[in-house]
């Protein structure tokens, strides 16, 4: 196009002056100022006639500042994910500690008038959990009650099949919950936390036998280690004996069977709701709703049945107080927690979140709650105990090739 070879003739032109320009050459800069000048004034014509521009010196016109954003915005957001990953794994460790140590406070705390009832705790919490989970359901539907009502009508009401599967796990689970009460009414919190860890194993064993799911070899090296280190927590010794006796009146052997029950139970649940999830394109919160329900209607029966008759004497919230509300908070942010765990934080530090749970617990029942005198041998257990729990998330990557030169 004309306004092209203009540009050229522009360009040829000054270079044929400057090779036949007898005196000293201009500097560089003021060379490059000219330049740019008569390229802007050429590029600015071929715009006018529809022809392609020159590129911009630095070669800004080929990439330009777009090129810097994407970039950005990746470092941007992997910052996020982080701080999102080691957020969920802090709210891991206040929820799992803090949850055990008021809830083993709150069933040995001796006060004047009845205590609260365990089955209505369980409960409660399952409410709870049902509201939370029909408020994220409800922020996903734009915050739009009619696009509320919709999901829940079509995903819960039209879907009974679907709704169903769900009263399998919620019944066992409510059991869990029963049972987690039980265990922190005769075991002190670092024993209670160490031992719990063998639903790890569970977990595993069910994995393999219900989702046909293979463990590596430091997966099954992890779970030896797991039962051996648990033996060792629950070994029976004389001080540890005399001092249980002291400290608490309840019965270890009832805690510990209690934390095996439990631990059975929640790995054949937790194996079973993987099992759902992955057939079904519900979300999670859609199924924590269909499980509350059903935990609801479940611990409902537990409580007429095993409790029924100091219900009628002095009602549901019998003994409730801060610290009861509490743990029942906690309780129901249970799952939610994990739920988050699960979407932005690896097996590893999962593992870590476990392991400072089982620290802090032990340091707090020892320090504050004085109902727990550690030996040699549980602290020798709990080490086996954190080490198994690192080694089952342990993921070996296996090495690249090296590039040769």
């Amino acid at each position: 196009s004309r306004a092209s070879l203009a540009a050229r003739r522009v360009l040829g032109t000054e270079q044929a002056g400057q090779r036949l320009q007898p005196g000293p050459l201009r500097s560089w800069t003021d060379r490059d100022r000219g330049t740019r000048k008569r390229l802007h004034s050429a590029g600015r014509a071929a715009a006018a006639s529809g022809a392609p521009a020159a590129p911009r010196a630095g070669g800004e016109g080929l990439a330009g500042s777009g090129a810097v954003l994407p970039a950005r915005e990746q470092s941007e957001s992997q910052a996020m994910s982080t701080n999102l990953k080691y957020l969920s794994l802090g709210i891991l460790v206040f929820q799992t500690t803090s949850l055990v140590l008021t809830m083993r406070y709150s069933r040995t705390l001796k006060e004047e008038g009845p205590r609260y009832l365990s089955s209505t705790a369980v409960v409660v919490a399952e409410f709870l959990k049902i509201m939370a989970c029909i408020l994220l359901v409800y922020k996903d539907s734009k915050c739009n009650l009619r696009a509320l009502n919709r999901v829940l009508h079509d995903e819960i009401l039209n879907k009974p099949m679907e709704t169903l599967k769900l009263a399998i796990p919620s019944g066992i689970y409510t059991l869990q919950n029963n049972l987690l009460y039980v265990a922190l009414s005769n075991l002190d919190a670092a024993t209670y936390q160490v031992t719990y860890q063998l639903k790890i194993l569970t977990t595993a064993l069910f994995s393999v036998s219900m989702l046909s799911k293979k463990l590596g070899v430091y997966q099954w090296l992890s779970l030896v280690i797991l039962m051996t280190g648990v033996a060792f927590v629950q070994w029976p010794s004389d001080s540890q004996s005399t001092a249980t006796k002291e400290l608490s009146a309840g019965s270890q052997f009832v805690g510990l069977i209690a934390v095996l029950i439990a631990c059975f139970s929640s790995g054949f649940a937790g194996v079973y709701f993987e099992k759902i999830l992955k057939e079904t394109k519900q979300s999670v919160w859609i199924r924590n709703i269909q499980l509350g329900f059903f935990g609801s209607i479940f611990g409902l029966m537990g409580v007429y049945i095993y409790d029924g008759e100091l219900l009628s004497k002095n009602g549901f919230f019998q003994g409730y107080n801060k610290l009861t509300w509490i743990v029942v908070v906690l309780q129901a942010l249970g799952g939610l927690v994990i739920a988050a765990v699960i979407k932005y934080a690896d097996n590893i530090l999962k593992g870590f979140a476990t392991s400072l749970s089982i620290i802090l617990s032990t340091l707090i029942s020892y320090f504050w709650l004085q109902d727990f005198v550690p030996t040699s041998v549980f602290f020798f257990g709990a080490i086996l105990v954190i080490a198994a729990t690192f080694l089952y998330g342990y993921d070996p990557k296996p090495a690249g090739n090296p590039i040769k030169a």
